[in-house]
């Protein structure tokens, strides 16, 4: 029997939990700060109306759509719309491969965020008063090197165990009793996390008497002032455009799976704005409150370009326990944080799962606790080069092909297939199939023209910017670069064995058909 979402707010959840994650609280206030400020939200919102909110209902009604074919990744949805052309399917295995590429590497990053909530209140780190002296304990953690804090990843490892089976877990039990009963949970729980925190950070003030104008007020100045300058660059339209595809995880497949699960009758108009609405809130409300404005508090303005420079995972894991460490109470805060960073990333990794889970079962008939053991090995299998590679880039280049480049190219190839080939038309009257609520008509034209050229314009500009210096590993230390080669091999490798996987699965499906001809 094909599973289905036990309730309206259940799927809605769901999919805000796959988009709300480490981007939302972590990637959006560095990429604001190191792009212009309050002028960065310009292209940010012209990106969300034109890009993400109208990929949003595309992902949602295709889903909906395969999954009255009883389709629920991108391959079988793919030949839905296409049936005439055999090759079509082959393009939705970007669906499939870009989310489990993210998985490999995700878990192992998501694991130090529960390692780092233990840290928190044990005082392990407590030690590390110092920028040097944390980040020495993050390296030490992650098996980088060896010092006064960890001799070896022993710790690091113990904790990914335990996250991996998390995921697992929660992939083995469904649908509705798995992830829907985790997102439930989970995602009411991290923002109220996230909200306490917000609070805390309002009422700081000026926590340095020597610097009175270290303060929030002037660290959300330091955030949200605008410097428009900065709209000249073609640099910030792009960071704008990739925040968007990284914080609503569209062009991923995800959003594909979850909504194949839907009734014919279900709306996803609104249950697409409404995940949307959810995941703005938690990034601009709450991820834009955070962290840049305490650290601005506590370390100043000369440090707070280096910091907001310094990167997502310097920001969470060096910078914010520094913070903590200066504020009453700072234990119960810095514990929050990262309990509400860790249930932001399982909500997301869980979703990352489910389209090779949902291959297995739609299209080999496999039953969900079989294709999430399937899963589970083949996936922890994958993950090591992400865990013992870290220091040879590994993690970067995972990133960038399954986590940038697939989001965009997958997104391209959706639009058109959905705009194009479905038919405006047709796809139109999909959307509005038991919908609340009637699209303004303009989103028609953005739809079918303004979304596909922007996606086309955002990888003309990456293979005429970066395509050949990425593909020549230009920019790779030499000493990393065999490891590079060998990481490429193995994403290769990958997307050929979901191919052959599709390709499989067809040739089963066609035998039936043979037989009865």
């Amino acid at each position: 029997m094909r599973q289905r979402w036990g309730s309206r707010l259940g799927i809605i959840m769901a999919v805000a939990g796959s988009a709300l994650g480490l981007g939302n609280f972590l990637r959006f206030p560095v990429q604001a700060a190191q792009n212009g400020g309050g002028a960065f939200m310009i292209p940010y919102f012209i990106a969300l109306l034109f890009l993400g909110i109208p990929l949003m209902w595309i992902e949602w009604t295709l889903g909906r759509f395969g999954g009255g074919f009883e389709h629920s990744t991108a391959p079988g949805i793919f030949h839905s719309m296409w049936n005439k052309n055999r090759f079509i399917r082959y393009f939705g295995v970007i669906g499939i491969f870009g989310p489990l590429v993210i998985f490999i590497y995700y878990t192992y990053i998501e694991s130090w965020l529960l390692a780092y909530s233990f840290f928190a209140l044990s005082g392990k780190y407590a030690a590390a008063t110092t920028q040097g002296a944390m980040k020495s304990f993050l390296s030490g953690f992650q098996g980088l090197e060896k010092n006064e804090f960890f001799g070896n990843i022993g710790t690091a490892y113990f904790f990914f165990l335990i996250t991996f089976i998390l995921n697992v877990s929660v992939i083995y039990y469904g649908i509705k009793s798995g992830i829907e009963r985790l997102c439930k949970y989970a995602m009411p729980t991290l923002l109220v996390f996230a909200v306490i925190i917000l609070i805390r950070v309002i009422t700081l003030g000026a926590p340095n008497p020597e610097h009175p104008a270290w303060s929030i007020a002037n660290g959300f100045g330091f955030l949200w002032n605008p410097d428009f300058s900065a709209l000249k660059s073609a640099k910030t339209w792009l960071a704008a455009a990739g925040q968007i595809f990284f914080t609503l995880s569209v062009g991923i497949g995800v959003i594909l799976t979850y909504a194949s699960y839907l009734k014919k009758e279900d709306d996803v108009v609104l249950s697409g704005l409404t995940a949307v609405s959810t995941n703005e809130f938690a990034e601009v409300i709450l991820g834009g409150s955070i962290i840049i404005p305490m650290a601005f508090a506590v370390f100043g303005p000369q440090e707070i370009q280096n910091i907001a420079n310094s990167g997502s995972f310097n920001l969470s894991f060096i910078t914010m326990p520094l913070i903590f460490e200066k504020l009453t109470g700072g234990v119960v805060f810095a514990f929050l944080w990262f309990v509400l960073l860790f249930l932001a990333g399982v909500t997301s990794s869980v979703s990352l799962a489910q389209p090779a889970v949902a291959f297995l079962e739609d299209e080999f008939e496999i039953n969900r606790k079989r294709a999430a053991w399937i899963f589970g090995m083949v996936a922890f299998v994958l993950c090591q080069p992400a865990i013992f590679g870290l220091a040879y880039g590994v993690v970067d280049e995972l990133d960038f092909w399954g986590g940038t480049f697939s989001l965009v190219l997958f997104g391209t190839i959706e639009t058109i297939l959905f705009a194009w080939v479905l038919g405006m038309d047709k796809a139109w009257e999909e959307i509005h199939t038991g919908a609340d609520l009637s699209l303004p008509s303009f989103y028609k034209f953005i739809i079918k023209y303004v979304t596909p050229v922007f996606l086309l314009a955002i990888l003309g500009f990456w293979v005429v910017q970066e395509g050949i210096p990425t593909l020549l590993m230009k920019n790779v230390p030499p000493e990393n670069k065999s490891v590079v080669l060998a990481v490429r091999l193995m994403l290769v490798l990958i997307f050929a064995g979901l191919a052959a996987g599709v390709w499989l699965a067809w040739r089963k499906r066609m035998r039936p058909a043979a037989k009865e001809e």
